[in-house]
């Protein structure tokens, strides 16, 4: 485990993460202290703890609308397969239809060739 110190709300905390995610956690501590420097520009001084709060709600919330909008995407995309499979079906239908229609039209052409030599 790694150490790193990140900066939230003008203050260090030092927090523990798996060798190698250091970056990710500075990348996260970042968009919490944005978050709270937000909060702080709009409301003032509230207090570390009821600060922090309303950043992690703000973030938590940010969070759950990319959910949703994930699962939506992924519903849009489910339902792009599917008709891409309905059509792909209705194209190999119609492919096996033309194929047969083409065999027998040259079978009638073999048997018409073959009266005319006859």
């Amino acid at each position: 485990m790694a150490n790193v110190i990140v900066t939230v709300a003008g203050r260090p905390y030092t927090m523990q993460c798996p060798d190698g995610e250091e970056d990710h956690l500075r990348e996260l501590a970042s968009l919490l202290d944005a978050e709270v420097q937000r909060i702080q520009a709009s409301v003032g001084s509230i207090g570390d703890i009821r600060l922090l709060v309303m950043a992690g709600l703000m973030v938590a919330d940010r969070l759950s609308e990319a959910i949703r909008k994930i699962e939506a995407l992924e519903e849009q995309v489910q339902g792009v397969r599917e008709s891409r499979n309905t059509i792909q079906i209705a194209a190999r239908d119609q492919e096996e239809s033309f194929v047969e229609r083409l065999n027998a039209a040259a079978a009638r052409l073999e048997a018409m060739t073959r009266d005319l030599a006859n």
